[in-house]
């Protein structure tokens, strides 16, 4: 079976305390926007890019997140190797109700832990707690969970 490497970037929507979500094959699974850089692009770029394509929410750059790695058989025919680079944005304009019906199921603002929550990968998950943590230092200190 063949081997690819991908390389992708995604980015975590906030406006104040809420995240924004998509959600793929019609609801079942919610996850973080995200989709392959193009040639000549920055991750920075494409996560911009790909989080205003599937969502129709434009973010301002606020900080790098952590990478997540990981494999999946596509079709069969391939092993696919994926990286994504993730970053936190906070919210510029735009409204959810233009996601990308092409591409995703919809878009949908939670609270943190509500998004938390619903995130269907732990990989994720993971990322959203650092994002979490960034913005409200001291949340594990005050014994809150997320």
């Amino acid at each position: 079976m063949r081997t690819e490497h991908h390389r992708s970037a995604g980015g975590l929507v906030v406006d104040g305390s809420r995240i924004l979500l998509i959600s793929t094959q019609a609801g079942r699974r919610w996850q973080l926007p995200k989709g392959h850089i193009e040639e000549g692009e920055t991750a920075e770029q494409a996560a911009l890019r790909e989080v205003r394509e599937e969502t129709g929410v434009t973010g301002r750059m606020l900080a790098p997140l952590s990478e997540v790695e990981y494999w999946f058989v596509e079709k069969g025919a391939r092993r696919v190797h994926k990286r994504v680079d993730y970053f936190l944005l906070d919210y510029v304009s735009g409204s959810a109700a233009d996601f990308d019906a092409g591409e995703v199921s919809g878009a949908e603002w939670f609270s943190w832990d509500e998004g938390i929550a619903k995130l269907s990968f732990d990989n994720e998950r993971r990322v959203v707690v650092q994002a979490r943590e960034i913005l409200e230092p001291g949340l594990r200190r005050r014994g809150e969970t997320g």
